[in-house]
């Protein structure tokens, strides 16, 4: 999968999950202070990306994730060592 169709995915999962204004989701975007996620946030969006990728994302893969971009990459690299 490539990184911007990951990206679209994620956003999507993003709008969903916390109804989000779409345009508020970019890869600049701090899961926390500009999207106002918690840590139960955090995990709700850990589960619909293992739906998504059909991988077992393990938690130290996404604790240096801090915005939507870092997301983005931590997907495309699990994806990637398939």
């Amino acid at each position: 999968m490539q990184r911007e169709a990951v990206f679209e995915q994620v956003k999507l999962a993003l709008v969903e999950l916390f109804e989000l204004d779409a345009a508020s989701v970019t890869e600049t975007a701090h899961l926390y202070q500009d999207l106002e996620l918690d840590s139960i946030d955090a995990v709700d969006l850990v589960v619909r990306l293992q739906k998504l990728t059909g991988k077992k994302i393990r938690p130290e893969e996404f604790k240096t994730v801090r915005t939507v971009g870092d997301v983005v990459d931590a997907v495309t690299q699990l994806l990637a060592d398939a």
